[in-house]
């Protein structure tokens, strides 16, 4: 029964530890960048894009396509490090649960 209240208690601080992680998130922004900097995605954690910056030389019609696959590369480069973010954030939430390997992507 002891490890039945442990258990639930470790599981009462894993959720309000979520909770707190889930609102950080939210403050952690990283930068995706494409084509040397010409293209730069600032997206928090929580996957939401705050700004995007495009160098003026890729303001031109003919450069359309170009701007167009730089933008696509860039967002995938801030998804791919908010993702790191959020899992950097996961493992130290979980890290001293004593929850075992595996569980939320340790």
């Amino acid at each position: 029964m002891a490890d039945f209240l442990g258990m639930m208690k470790q599981a009462a601080q894993l959720q309000s530890k979520m909770q707190e992680m889930q609102e950080s998130l939210a403050n952690v922004e990283v930068e995706g960048i494409s084509g040397g900097g010409l293209v730069a995605v600032r997206m928090t954690a929580k996957m939401d894009v705050k700004g995007i910056k495009i160098d003026p030389s890729l303001m031109k019609t003919e450069e359309r396509e170009v701007l167009e696959d730089l933008l696509v590369t860039a967002l995938g480069d801030a998804r791919r490090k908010a993702e790191a973010a959020m899992q950097e954030k996961m493992q130290s939430l979980t890290g001293g649960l004593g929850l075992p390997p595996g569980l939320f992507g340790q």
